[in-house]
């Protein structure tokens, strides 16, 4: 359910969970085109940061990631800006679209449940298993608990197709229904989504100029599946005072498909800044741990910190 900017009980004992509130971008960020009008709040924000103390871990590595498990890590700070953003479209339901087991999958199908939008999820998986029922494993247990209306499509159809056509053909067809659907790409990563690490930014600035352990980062290494947590996060530390080398590892295609992603998403917030001198991204191995990624950076004498991981 949508609630009120102001006035609600839940103000009354200082939560504002699901409130929606105009958008102010952080002043290094006003420049920027478009600049969302308003934002959800789905998040347990500001995150702590954290000491990331497990095993064989390089020592002072921290952690951003306690945002609130229902809504799964950093996918919630995109979604709080898409969500706002379907809303005001006068969206009825959205769509989107990832693995078997998408943690934004998940996410999504929960912030919409709370804002009494249905949600349609194209879910990639094996040939063999796209014609059986999924079943009610991990994600799968939460999307189907929450409603969301789920197809499944083998990963050979989805590289032939591509997630863009697939989502605008369902699109498509919920329109003849008389539907208002909503699209939200892979990861939640296009230019509005890009809002949420611009914020995380401002937020990590805050953090760090009222603390008092004297932390400073000079690195911050994160996971890249869909490309729009280093978009945000790269050209929100370019512009601002954080001035943080942005490590991405990519956990599927190539480094230099999230460059030109990234660029894409850069170029659609009219930042003028070319993707490949504020971020350095990686291909990452099944085999590569945090450690040894972490390891490499601080053979430099550098300190990181990873926002999350997950995508």
């Amino acid at each position: 359910m949508e609630r009120k900017e102001s006035g609600n009980d839940s103000d009354a004992f200082g939560f504002k969970f699901l409130t929606k509130t105009s958008y102010a971008p952080p002043s290094w960020a006003s420049h920027l085109a478009p600049i969302p009008s308003h934002v959800f709040s789905l998040g347990h924000f500001p995150t702590p940061i954290h000491k990331w103390n497990l095993p064989n871990l390089p020592h002072n590595t921290e952690r951003d990631d306690l945002s609130g498990m229902q809504l799964s890590g950093n996918k919630v700070r995109k979604l709080e800006f898409l969500m706002a953003d379907a809303v005001a479209q006068g969206a009825d339901c959205i769509i989107t679209i990832g693995g078997i087991q998408s943690n934004h999958c998940r996410a999504a199908a929960v912030a919409a449940k709370y804002l009494n939008l249905d949600c349609y999820l194209i879910l990639r998986t094996s040939k063999v298993l796209v014609d059986q029922d999924p079943g009610l494993i991990g994600n799968l247990l939460v999307e189907r608990l929450v409603g969301a209306h789920i197809e499944l499509i083998s990963k050979e159809e989805y590289s032939k197709i591509g997630s863009v056509t697939l989502t605008n053909i369902l699109k498509e067809k919920l329109l003849k229904e008389g539907r208002r659907p909503y699209v939200i790409p892979v990861g939640g990563s296009n230019s509005i989504g890009t809002w949420g690490y611009i914020e995380a930014i401002k937020e990590i600035e805050q953090q760090l100029q009222t603390g008092t352990g004297g932390v400073k980062f000079d690195d911050i290494v994160v996971a890249c599946g869909s490309g729009g947590t280093i978009a945000g996060l790269s050209l929100g530390s370019w512009l601002g005072t954080l001035k943080a080398k942005v490590h991405a590892f990519s956990v599927c295609d190539d480094p230099d498909y999230f460059y030109d992603y990234t660029q894409g998403l850069l170029d659609g917030l009219n930042a003028g800044v070319d993707s490949r001198d504020i971020v350095n991204i990686q291909n990452v191995s099944v085999y590569m741990t945090f450690k040894n990624i972490l390891m490499n950076i601080l053979m430099n004498g550098k300190q990181p910190t990873p926002p999350t991981t997950t995508q």
